[in-house]
């Protein structure tokens, strides 16, 4: 049907490049970009379709103009640094090129997340004819599908939102992240904000805990309050909604060497002067961490992922909760991907699917709320993410 250019050969992009080739009669012609070639050959290696692969730098928006004019996407999907993706949608721009993402820009000096800069594209992408559509992972992405889900099919008015991730694997490393080092500390030490009575209530990172017990025999988990980006889209775009929070679990080995670090300075993101030159420690300490993406064959147990939701339907409470789990080494099996990077490529790739077969329509740019639901919740069935829902209340 049509091409697709992805950016970025990660573990989250190798996850995208093999569910794109799973799907030939969408993507039919695909091609895999990155700084570092070498990735992108490891990857073309691995799946099971022919794809061309091309080296780029992603902060430079002529090289981006360049591939993007020589391959011709119908879409891309960008799955490189949250800090580039203003060139890369720049370069959307210059080219006709409909844009994906899975996470919200953010500065690299400043570890502030928020659509503004993304959002403030939107007559710029309206005038173009073109698609931008934000938060095409899980969470951001899913979670947003499954509070639209959840108020076209389940309430009328939703007035409380938790999302709550629990990623209940073992890779057996002393400390290693799940994803790229850089971003995931940068957003765990940054501090939770989470909206109430129509206002941001900030709080001291990872200082609001509570246990919950997540189903399927996961059990008891300690999860912590955090901001993430798709509470933000949300209260915008949900009419009515009064609470929404954003939970995560992680161990206590995590917080443990995490706290150590910010003592010695290592998740500092400002420059320091090392041997006369200047170096950044959350840089720095991203290069001696294990590589996530060699945390695959490693990581054993499961991710639950899940919206609990409060409202009204016809004029009673109601309670309810949605949620997916996945297995690391099932993934592992599939894709060569643990369930992190899974969670992730496949709803990019359901995204740019939306996009290539019309089911999801408009010009300029879009969270994923906005969008009829179903067609998504579909693909995730069929591609790998199943869902579960609870009616709890009501």
């Amino acid at each position: 049907m049509g091409r697709v250019l992805i950016i970025g050969a990660g573990g989250v992009g190798s996850v995208v490049v093999h569910k794109c080739c799973q799907v030939p009669e969408v993507f039919s012609e695909i091609c895999l970009a990155s700084r570092t070639l070498s990735k992108c050959e490891a990857i073309r290696d691995q799946v099971p379709c022919p794809i061309e692969i091309a080296q780029v730098d992603a902060d430079d928006v002529e090289q981006l103009v360049g591939l993007i004019e020589r391959f011709r996407p119908d879409v891309l999907i960008n799955v490189a640094l949250p800090y580039q993706d203003l060139t890369i949608m720049d370069a959307c721009l210059r080219t006709g090129v409909n844009y994906v993402d899975t996470a919200n820009y953010e500065p690299r000096d400043e570890a502030r997340f928020c659509y503004a800069w993304q959002w403030a594209y939107q007559d710029r992408f309206r005038e173009a004819g073109l698609t931008a559509l934000l938060g095409s992972g899980f969470d951001p992405g899913v979670t947003n599908v499954f509070t639209a889900h959840a108020l076209k099919h389940h309430f009328d008015e939703i007035h409380e939102l938790d999302i709550i991730d629990c990623n209940a694997g073992d890779h057996g490393q002393p400390f290693a992240t799940n994803f790229n080092p850089e971003i995931n500390i940068r957003e765990v030490t940054a501090p939770a904000r989470h909206w109430e009575n129509g206002q941001w209530v900030e709080t001291a990172a990872l200082s609001t805990a509570e246990m919950y017990d997540f189903p399927e025999g996961i059990g008891p988990r300690k999860i912590y309050l955090m901001y993430h980006e798709e509470l933000e889209s949300l209260v915008k775009n949900v009419p009515g909604l009064n609470k929404a929070r954003f939970w995560m679990t992680f161990s206590d080995n995590y917080l443990k060497h995490l706290e150590v670090l910010q003592n010695v300075g290592m998740t500092r993101i400002d420059p320091v002067m090392y041997e006369g030159r200047e170096i950044i420690p959350l840089q720095f300490l991203k290069a001696v961490l294990p590589d996530p993406g060699s945390l695959g064959p490693l990581t054993k147990g499961r991710t639950c992922i899940g919206n609990l939701i409060k409202g009204v339907k016809d004029g009673r409470e109601k309670e309810y909760y949605i949620y997916n789990i996945c297995d690391h080494e099932a993934c592992y099996r599939e894709v060569k991907s643990q369930a992190i990077s899974y969670t992730t490529g496949v709803p990019a790739m359901i995204g740019a699917k939306m996009l290539m077969e019309g089911k999801w329509t408009g010009a300029g740019v879009f969270n994923m709320e906005e969008f009829d639901p179903d067609p998504f919740m579909q693909d995730l069935n069929r591609y790998g993410l199943p869902w579960t829902e609870v009616i709890l209340k009501g």
